[in-house]
């Protein structure tokens, strides 16, 4: 068994799923069950800088470079990040994971629960016919895996582990955060960048073999309060206002077809994730995304234009909008640092790898650090279906993510900051 998998199956069994309703940071406590595991082991391996924040469940370490010699008089070298995050989705139970080796997939059906007769198929999902003659790992049908990010997680510790039991790898300062509660959207709020101390940095965080990504999208979150007033509904004509079909209203006055259902690529969307409601009071939730800054700004002007044309209608007070922009896209962050993508491209070739180029249609810790001054485009990890049930994770990509990232690691060795904080690609 390689070392990736070791590690990621150890790892897939700590229940660490976040949530989004306690309101804490961390989320949930046992996010720090997987946090002073890594701690324990990055101490073990030698890793200097070990550092676990105790109260808000972050992980640190470095790897000093062995490099810095042959360097030019002024420079040093470049200290790379790379990042991943603990938690698990919040949408399906992280409880109780028992992954299952699925040894040299034979390109049909799997069965993950045969009692309930869960089927992981190709006709579902039809990226994994390319898996055929490769080694999986699944789940039992009845919870998530963790491959996002547990898979990342466990690529970036067995880098780690390589390098410090392999001085012949040139590399420079290599520095390690792991994050909590990435998938609620927190996973950099109490990120410290002065401990990381990185130029530059990557999410490992992506899905397929071969993901390169440095766009995604704008992203902001909208809860809307409608405000009815309950009467018998015997003698309720002209009096009774009811709340629950406000909310149906607006969102029929929405575009149709912006719609995550409608929508692939750069196509922006209205999500609406959550609703409860009554005659006396409704709310419902949306997530609001979209590629080009433009269009999102024109999204959030429709909330607003709906919001006033039903209070309008029905009477100040009646809707309230609560909107806050949540990340934007990393592109505009990156394009003044190409050289993170043209050496993740050149790691990726020398592995036999083909770069895949596309935006993501979501968001990375990556995002929210590249508007904080580190940047930071994301890379695979080798999972896929994300958040599900039917989650799983190719061992050989996996095996073939860890080879990028020391590929990446022997590039960036050639490189050095100036005294001015430039960057020099050899």
């Amino acid at each position: 068994m390689s070392e990736v998998l070791e590690r990621f199956l150890r790892y897939v069994k700590i229940d660490t799923q976040s949530s989004e309703e306690s309101g804490l940071s961390p989320s949930t406590a046992k996010q720090h069950d997987l946090a002073k595991l890594l701690y324990e082991e990055l101490k073990t391996l030698g890793a200097s800088d070990v550092f676990y924040d105790e109260e808000h469940c972050y992980v640190y370490a470095g790897i000093p470079a062995n490099n810095a010699e042959s360097l030019p008089g002024g420079a040093r070298p470049v200290a790379l990040g790379f990042v991943s995050h603990m938690d698990t989705s919040p949408e399906v139970t992280g409880e109780n994971v028992t992954p299952r080796i699925v040894e040299n997939y034979d390109g049909g059906d799997i069965v993950l629960n045969e009692e309930e007769r869960i089927l992981l198929s190709p006709k579902d999902f039809p990226l994994l016919s390319a898996q055929k003659g490769n080694d999986l790992v699944v789940t039992n049908g009845k919870t998530l895996l963790g491959a996002d990010d547990k898979a990342g997680v466990a690529e970036i510790m067995t880098m780690a582990r390589t390098l410090l039991s392999d001085d012949t790898i040139p590399h420079g300062d290599i520095r390690i955060c792991f994050t909590p509660d990435e998938e609620i959207g927190e996973g950099v709020k109490f990120f410290d960048l002065k401990r990381f101390s990185a130029d530059c940095a990557y999410t490992v965080d992506g899905g397929a073999l071969g993901e390169l990504e440095y766009e995604n999208f704008n992203a902001a979150e909208a809860e809307v309060t409608f405000s009815g007033r309950s009467v018998h509904p015997g003698t309720a004509k002209g009096q009774m206002v009811n709340a629950t079909l406000l909310a149906y209203e607006f969102h029929q006055m929405l575009p149709v077809f912006q719609n995550p259902m409608y929508t692939e690529g750069r196509e922006g969307f209205y999500h609406l994730n959550q609703m409860r409601g009554t005659v006396e009071k409704a709310v419902v939730h949306y997530i609001l995304r979209d590629h080009d800054r433009e269009k999102f700004e024109e999204k959030k002007e429709m909330m607003r234009r709906v919001t006033d044309f039903l209070n309008a209608k029905y009477g100040a007070g009646c809707v309230t909008l609560n909107m806050a922009d949540v990340y934007y896209n990393m592109i505009e962050k990156i394009r003044p640092h190409m050289h993170l993508i043209e050496i993740a491209r050149e790691a990726m070739k020398a592995e036999g790898v083909v770069p895949v180029e596309n935006p993501i249609r979501g968001g990375t810790d990556g995002a929210m650090l590249s508007y904080k001054g580190l940047p930071c485009p994301n890379l695979c990890t080798g999972g896929y279906n994300y958040h599900g049930r039917f989650e799983y994770a190719s061992v050989p990509e996996m095996e073939a993510t860890v080879k990028i990232l020391l590929q990446i690691v022997r590039r960036y060795a050639s490189c050095h900051v100036e005294a001015d904080g430039k960057i020099v690609t050899a």
